[in-house]
C-alpha cells in the first residue's frame, strides 16, 4: 500500500515504528543492515585509458589511423625514413582524443551531485529522544524532525504538521511551496501525481516554513531522487546527426577504397598475367598504386578540421554566456527543431512577484501584507528573504516606499495568530508608537471575506453590502483566471491589546482593506526570443509542475498556445499509451503537473516523430528528460549540479534567449562545417580521379607523401579558415534541416563530384604540360614506358593541385552566393592563404626539401602556368554557382 493513501497510524504501523519513541538503535542497525545505507548508488567510473580507448572508436578515427599505417608503410617500401607525416596523423588523433575525453559529461558526476544534495545530518527521534544523526543511517521506519531551513533527508510520510511548508520545485516544477498535511489522500485514478501528494515528503527538497513530523517510508535508491538516478544511468548517449553523418562518410570512404584498391589489383593481374603473381616488384608497385589511391581517398585533416571548428565554437558561445560540455551539441544546436522548457526557473523568474492590487487605498493594503508576514526585508541586498509568498508581499511593500525595517520597527508586534492551513489566514496585531492598538488578516479571499463586516472605501470605512461582496468576489475571479495567487488583506482596530490570540477571538468583524495578485513572472526577453524560435521554424513547448490554469496563462503570453485545449495534465498523459501520445504530440504545447517519466515520454514522442529535441531546465526532475533529448540544456544560476552535469550546454545567464542565440550559432558551424567538408573532399575526389587516370595509363603522377601533404599541411589551413567564416543573412529565417538529411544534401554532392573533376582535370593539364617541357613530347606510350622520369610534371601537378586548392577556399565561402558580393572579408582565409602559399613555395623551391619530396626545379613560365590554370577554378565556379542560382530562382 502506498503510504500516502494510508492514515498515519496505519504507516506507523506498517513499518513497525512508534511515532512518539521513534526506533531503537538495535532495530536501527537491523534494519540498516536490511535496506543498507540512506545514499545514491555510485556510477562504475570507466577509468581514464578506457575513456581515452572509447574516443578513439569513432570510425573517422580509424580511417586516420589507418592513414598512419599506410603512410609508414608507404615510407618504408620507398625507403624513406621520414616519419613526420605519420606522427602528424597520430597527434591529430591524440588531440581529438583528449579534446573529448575533457569534454564529454559523465553519469557519475551526477550522481555526486544528488548525494550533495542530501542532508548530511537530520534530527530523529530514537529512543524517545532527539538526536542528529548522519542522513545516509536512516532507515525505513525512522521519526524525522522537520523545522523551516531543514533539507528533507529521505522520501517520509508526514505524521505532524504546524503549517509545515516545503519547497519541491526542483523535483515537482512547483514553483510555490507545498502546504503539508497529515490525512491520507484519495486518488483520482490510479495514482496521486506527485506534486499532489500533500502528505509526503521528499529526499532533496526543503522546509520553507513551520515545523513537524515524518515517518521514513524508503531511502537510498528507493526513494525519489533515486529513481532519477537511476534513470539518469539508464538513458542511453546517441550520437548527434554530424556523428552519424561523418560515421556514414567513413563508411563510404572505407568502402570506396577498398573497392578501388580490389580493383586495381585486379586490372594489373589482368594486364600481366601469371606474370603478377611472380615478380614480386610487381605485386610491390601495385600494392604502393593502392596505397597513393587510399591516401587520396581519405581526408586525413577532416576529424582534427571538424573538431577545431566545433572547439572554436565553443568558445565563441561560452562569450554569449553559452557554456558547451560537448563539442557536437554545438552542431546538435543548429538543427533543432523542438525546445521543450520548463517553466519555473526557465520562462519564469522563479521568484513570486505582486502585479496587480485591488483595494481604495493602496499603501494600506500593502502595509497590511507586509506586517501581517514572517518575512524579512534584507536591507544590504535589497531583498526579502522567507517563504516565497510572504517574501514577494514584503518586496513589494519595499517598492511602495514601505520597507519591512521601518513597518516593524514603527508597528510593533504585540501577539499573532500563526497561519494554520484549515482557516487559510494569519493575524497580528500590532501596536504603534502612539499605543494604538491593531490588527492585520491576510488570507485566503473567501476565507478573510466571510469574516468582514466592513470595507475600507475611498470616503472612508463603509458596511459590507452584498452588493460590495459580490463585487470583490468578482475581481478575486478576475485576478485567479489569469493565473494569479490572490490573498485579501483585512484590519481590525482594538482599544487595548486583545485579552486572548485565539484565531476565533480575533478574526471576526475585520474591516476588508483589499487584494494582491502575484505570480511567477515571465522573463522579459523570453517573449521576443520564443517568437525569433518561430520564425526560425521551431516549435517551443512548456512543460511544467505547475496547475495547468498557471501553465496555460503563461503559455498565452508567450505566444507558446493560443488556446485550453492545447494544453494537458500529466495524468491526462498516462491514460495515453507512447503510441497515442507520439501521434497526437504535435496537438500540445504544455504539458502541466508532470512528473519526471513524463518528461522523458514527452521528449522520446517527439523524437519519434524524427525531431531533433531540446530540453531546457533547472531542477533536478529535469535530469533525465535532459539527458535523453538530442540536446539537454541546463541553467548556471539557479540550475542544480545534477541538471548542469547532465546536460550538453548549460546557460551562464540563465536566458532562454540565449538558447536562440546558440541555435544562430550552431547553424553558422554547421554551415561553415559542411564548406570545409566539401573543401576537403573535393581535393580528395580530385587526387582520386588524377591518381585512378595516371594508373591506368601507367604513369605517376602523385606520391602517397606529397598526397599526405597536401590533405595535412596544405588543405588545413583554409579549412579551418572556413570554419572562421562569418554567418551568412538569413540563416535564421529558414527552417531547421531534417535529421535525415545526408551530408551531401541540398546538392553538395554534386558540387563535390563537380569540383573534383575540374580540379582532377587542372592537375593532369599541368602534369602533360611539365612532361612536355621536360621531354618534348606528351606522347602517352612514351609516359607509359618512363613513368618515372615525368619529375618536372610531377612536380607541376602537385603545385597546381595545392594552389588550385588555395583558390577554391575563396570560392567555398558561399556554397551558392558570387564571392565578389558576400560584402565583407574572412582575414584568416587570406592569412591561410599566404600561408599555404609559403608552404608549397618552400617544399618545391627549397632545394634539400624539394630532394625529400623528390621536386624538379621550375622555370618561370611553368610556374606562372601551373598558378594560371589553378586560379581557373574561381571563374569557372561563378559560372557553376550562377547556374545553381538561376535554376533555384526558377524553382
Amino acid at each position: 500500500m502506498k503510504p500516502y493513501l494510508q492514515t498515519a497510524d496505519e504507516v506507523a504501523q506498517g513499518l513497525s515504528t512508534d511515532v512518539e519513541a521513534g526506533l531503537t538503535d538495535a532495530e536501527v542497525a537491523k534494519r540498516l543492515g536490511q535496506y543498507g545505507p540512506n545514499k545514491l548508488d555510485e556510477a562504475k567510473k570507466d577509468p581514464l585509458w578506457k575513456r581515452f580507448l572509447a574516443q578513439l572508436a569513432d570510425p573517422m578515427i580509424i580511417l586516420l589511423l589507418a592513414a598512419a599505417v599506410i603512410s609508414a608503410v608507404a615510407g618504408a617500401a620507398q625507403g624513406e625514413s621520414d616519419i613526420a607525416d605519420v606522427v602528424i596523423i597520430l597527434f591529430v588523433v591524440v588531440v581529438n582524443a583528449v579534446l573529448g575525453v575533457v569534454q564529454e559529461s559523465k553519469a557519475e558526476e551526477a550522481l555526486e551531485a544528488l548525494q550533495q544534495m542530501a542532508a548530511s545530518t537530520s534530527k530523529v527521534v530514537r529512543d524517545g529522544k532527539i538526536v542528529d544523526v548522519r542522513s545516509e543511517e536512516l532507515v525505513p521506519g525512522d521519526v524525522v524532525v522537520l523545522e523551516a531551513g531543514d533539507a528533507v533527508p529521505a522520501d517520509c510520510r508526514v505524521v505532524e504538521s504546524a503549517s509545515l511548508k516545503v519547497e519541491e520545485s526542483a523535483l515537482t516544477g512547483e514553483s510555490l511551496p507545498v502546504d503539508k498535511m497529515v490525512d491520507a489522500l484519495l486518488a483520482e485514478g490510479d495514482d496521486v501525481p506527485l506534486g499532489d501528494r500533500r502528505n509526503m515528503v521528499y529526499m532533496g527538497s526543503t522546509v520553507v516554513y513551520g515545523r513537524g513530523r515524518a515517518v521514513v517510508a524508503a531511502t537510498g535508491m528507493d526513494t525519489e531522487m533515486g529513481k532519477i538516478a537511476d534513470s539518469i544511468n539508464e538513458a542511453v548517449d546517441e550520437q548527434t546527426p554530424l556523428q552519424r553523418k561523418l560515421a556514414e562518410l567513413s563508411r563510404i570512404l572505407t568502402i570506396g577504397v577498398i573497392g578501388i584498391c580490389i580493383f586495381i589489383f585486379i586490372v594489373d593481374f589482368i594486364k600481366h598475367g601469371a606474370e603478377f603473381m611472380a615478380d614480386p616488384r610487381l605485386v610491390i608497385d601495385t600494392f604502393m598504386v593502392a596505397v597513393s589511391l587510399a591516401v587520396a581517398a581519405i581526408p586525413e585533416g577532416l576529424v582534427a578540421v571538424v573538431t577545431i571548428v566545433l572547439s572554436i565554437g565553443v568558445t565563441k558561445m561560452s562569450r554569449e554566456s553559452a557554456i558547451i560540455r560537448k563539442l557536437t551539441a554545438v552542431e546538435t544546436l543548429g538543427c533543432t527543431q523542438v525546445i521543450c522548457s520548463d517553466k519555473t526557473g526557465t520562462l519564469t523568474q522563479n521568484k513570486m512577484t505582486v502585479v496587480r492590487h485591488s483595494g481604495a487605498d493602496e499603501d494600506e493594503l500593502v502595509r497590511a501584507m507586509a506586517l501581517c508576514n514572517d518575512a524579512q526585508w534584507v536591507l544590504a541586498e535589497e531583498s526579502a528573504k522567507g517563504e516565497p509568498t510572504e517574501a514577494a508581499l514584503v518586496a513589494d511593500a519595499a517598492k511602495h516606499g514601505l520597507p519591512k525595517t521601518d513597518l516593524d520597527a514603527e508597528y510593533v508586534r504585540v501577539g499573532e495568530a500563526p497561519f494554520d492551513s484549515g482557516r487559510k489566514m494569519m493575524s497580528v496585531v500590532v501596536r504603534t508608537a502612539e499605543g494604538e492598538i491593531t490588527q492585520y488578516t491576510k488570507g485566503a479571499p473567501d476565507e478573510v471575506l466571510k469574516r468582514c463586516t466592513k470595507v475600507v472605501t475611498a470616503d472612508g470605512v463603509a458596511d459590507l453590502t452584498d452588493d460590495v461582496r459580490d463585487a470583490i468576489l468578482q475581481e478575486n475571479k478576475a485576478m485567479a483566471d489569469d493565473a494569479l495567487r490572490v490573498l485579501a488583506a483585512a484590519r481590525r482596530s482594538w482599544p487595548e491589546a486583545p485579552a486572548s490570540e485565539d484565531a476565533d477571538h480575533l478574526e471576526q468583524d475585520l474591516t476588508f482593506v483589499g487584494l494582491c495578485g502575484m505570480i511567477d513572472p515571465v522573463r522579459p526577453e523570453v517573449g521576443p526570443s520564443i517568437a525569433e524560435a518561430h520564425g526560425a521554424g521551431i516549435r517551443v513547448v512548456m512543460i511544467t509542475g505547475d496547475h495547468i490554469d498557471t501553465a496555460v496563462a503563461i503559455a498565452k503570453e508567450l505566444g507558446i498556445v493560443t488556446d485550453r485545449s492545447q494544453a494537458i495534465t500529466g495524468a491526462e498523459l498516462d491514460r495515453l499509451s507512447d503510441e497515442e501520445l507520439a501521434e497526437r504530440i504535435g496537438d500540445y504545447g504544455v504539458y502541466a503537473r508532470v512528473q519526471p517519466e513524463h518528461k522523458v515520454r514527452i521528449v522520446e514522442a517527439w523524437k519519434k516523430q524524427g525531431k531533433i529535441v531540446a530540453m531546457t531546465g533547472d531542477g533536478v526532475n529535469d535530469a533525465p528528460s535532459i539527458k535523453r533529448a538530442d540536446i539537454g540544456v541546463g541553467m548556471g544560476i539557479t540550475g542544480t549540479d545534477v541538471t548542469k552535469n547532465v546536460a550538453d550546454m548549460v546557460l551562464a545567464d540563465d536566458n532562454f534567449a540565449t538558447i536562440v542565440t546558440a541555435v544562430e550559432e550552431g547553424r553558422h558551424i554547421y554551415d561553415n562545417i559542411r564548406k570545409a567538408i566539401q573543401f576537403l573532399l573535393s581535393s580528395n575526389i580530385a587526387e582520386v580521379i588524377a591518381v585512378f587516370v595516371a594508373t591506368m595509363i601507367g604513369f605517376v603522377i602523385l606520391e602517397p607523401v606529397h598526397l599526405l601533404w597536401i590533405n595535412l599541411i596544405t588543405d588545413c589551413f583554409p579549412a579551418l579558415a572556413l570554419g572562421m567564416e562569418k554567418t551568412e543573412p538569413g540563416i535564421m529565417g529558414r527552417k531547421p534541416r531534417e535529421a535525415s538529411d545526408g551530408i551531401f544534401a541540398g546538392g553538395m554532392g554534386v558540387d563535390v563530384v563537380f569540383q573534383g573533376v575540374v580540379i582532377s582535370l587542372f592537375t593532369l593539364i599541368s602534369y602533360f604540360i611539365g612532361v612536355s617541357h621536360q621531354f618534348g613530347t606528351v606522347d602517352l606510350g612514351f609516359i607509359a614506358s618512363h613513368p618515372e622520369a615525368g619529375v618536372e610534371g610531377m612536380t607541376m601537378a602537385f603545385l597546381t593541385l595545392s594552389m588550385v586548392e588555395m583558390f577554391h577556399s575563396f570560392n567555398m565561402r558561399s556554397r551558392r552566393q558570387s564571392i565578389f558580393k558576400l560584402g565583407n572579408h574572412n582575414r584568416w582565409l587570406w592569412g591561410s592563404f599566404a600561408l599555404s602559399l609559403v608552404l608549397t613555395f618552400v617544399v618545391i623551391e627549397v632545394p634539400p626539401v624539394a630532394q625529400v619530396f623528390g621536386f624538379a626545379e621550375l622555370d618561370a613560365p611553368n610556374y606562372l602556368m601551373a598558378m594560371g590554370l589553378a586560379f581557373l577554378i574561381i571563374p569557372i565556379m561563378e559560372l557553376y554557382k550562377l547556374c545553381w542560382r538561376v535554376r533555384d530562382n526558377a524553382a
